[in-house]
């Protein structure tokens, strides 16, 4: 449980004791497994449990009424699916696993009697949902104000680091199970347009995405062409020991 990713994740942000890692510990109760492409949790679901990502890849996305898909966030090890929906009750987004994935099913008792035993994790968990929350906020700026490639860039980037902090990339790059067709509904592009983007960036010599994985060949001068500040992640160690 030390190494797990949501450790690592919640880690950033609070050195946790014992006690709390135990408090943890009791939390993946009840395991489950998913196959690629269907559907965990459907928009409009009343009623349903939040999940602790174990290892594996899932978007979160909402289907427009003309058949298009906007898929709003991917999760990674570490990551919460659905808490917010948990809260209110109703599931205002589908979560569809990218790949074969494993997770912890969490009851809203659990995590109130989490909350209860821990105060400190209750806080860990709002920075994580604090976190989601101002990737949102990016990702609404990458869709109304960066160019398609810059778009691209501050995407992977962003991936990056999110990897990085639960061990799963660094700045030479990453496995990524992602297709066209996802980068496309996330960022706004046709598949077309995707592939003409990682051209370009691959032909400037700084970012290739190719065969599940990402290479960055110059990080630097990708971040400073997407403007990339990771301060929004918040990945500046433990604030709470």
């Amino acid at each position: 449980m030390e190494n797990s990713a949501l450790v690592r994740k919640l880690g950033a942000f609070v050195a946790l004791s014992g006690a709390e890692l135990s408090v943890l510990e009791m939390l993946h109760k009840r395991r489950r497994v998913f196959v690629a492409g269907r559907d965990l949790v459907h928009q409009g679901q009343p009623e349903h449990a939040a999940y602790i990502l174990a290892s594996g890849w899932a978007c979160s996305y909402k289907i427009l009424q003309n058949g298009q898909r906007q898929i709003v966030d991917f999760q990674i090890p570490g990551d919460f699916l659905g808490l917010r929906s948990l809260l209110l009750h109703v599931s205002d987004h589908s979560i569809e696993p990218v790949t074969d994935i494993e997770v912890t099913e969490v009851l809203s008792s659990d995590l109130l009697d989490a909350f209860a035993r821990t105060h400190r994790l209750g806080a860990a968990v709002l920075w994580a949902a604090s976190r989601d929350e101002a990737m949102v906020v990016e990702h609404l700026v990458d869709v109304g104000r960066r160019n398609a490639a810059e778009r691209m860039a501050h995407f992977l980037l962003e991936l990056g680091a999110r990897l990085s902090l639960v061990g799963l990339g660094s700045r030479a790059g990453y496995a990524c199970p992602l297709t066209q067709y996802h980068l496309g509904d996330a960022l706004g592009l046709s598949a077309v347009h995707v592939n003409r983007v990682l051209r370009q960036l691959r032909e400037a010599g700084m970012v290739t995405f190719r065969d599940g994985h990402v290479a960055f060949h110059t990080y630097d001068r990708l971040a400073d062409y997407a403007d990339f500040d990771p301060t929004y992640l918040d990945q500046v160690g433990p604030i709470l020991g």
